[in-house]
C-alpha cells in the first residue's frame, strides 16, 4: 500500500436532461442517472446504487487482503448490500447498512476463524467506516464438499 493520504479523482458532466458521464484517469468512463425512486429512469448506475456497490466490493476486497494475511484458503465470496435511505431529522441519507456474505471454504477449514475473518472485513471496510449508517453483517460459511 502505498503511504497516505491517498487522493482520489472524479469528473462528473451532463447536460441539462439526461445521463451524467464519470470520468476518472486510465478507468473506463460510468454513465449514471437519478434511481426511479428519485424519479428517474431505473436504467443506469446511480449514486444511491454506486455507493451501495461500492460497499459490496469494499467488503470483499478487504475480506481478500485480510484472508490472505491470516492465511485462510477459501474459494468464493458472494456478497450483497442493502443500504435503506431515510428522511431523519429532516435530512435524507442512508442509516443502515446490511451486508449478506456467502463464503465458501474447503472442508479441513476452521469455520470460527472463517467467521471472524469475514467480521473483521465489515467492522474495518473503509467505505462503511467513512459512513454515518449502521453496517450490519450476515456471514454464512460453505464449507465445499
Amino acid at each position: 500500500m502505498q503511504d497516505l493520504p491517498h487522493h482520489y479523482h472524479v469528473n462528473a458532466s451532463a447536460e441539462v436532461d439526461g445521463n451524467v458521464t464519470l470520468k476518472a484517469d486510465d478507468l473506463p468512463q460510468l454513465v449514471t442517472a437519478s434511481p426511479a425512486e428519485f424519479g428517474g429512469p431505473g436504467d443506469q448506475w446511480s449514486p444511491e446504487t454506486l455507493l451501495v456497490g461500492a460497499i459490496a466490493d469494499c467488503f470483499i476486497l478487504t475480506f481478500r487482503a485480510i484472508a490472505r494475511a491470516s492465511k485462510l484458503e477459501w474459494t468464493r465470496l458472494e456478497c450483497s448490500a442493502e443500504g435503506v435511505l431515510e428522511r431523519v431529522e429532516r435530512v435524507t441519507r442512508f442509516t443502515t447498512v446490511t451486508v449478506r456474505a456467502s463464503l465458501t471454504v474447503p472442508a479441513d477449514t476452521d469455520r470460527d476463524k472463517a467467521e471472524r475473518l469475514l467480521e473483521k472485513s465489515e467492522e474495518v471496510c473503509l467505505i462503511t467506516r467513512s459512513m454515518l449508517a449502521e453496517s450490519h453483517l450476515e456471514a454464512e460459511i460453505i464449507v465445499a464438499d
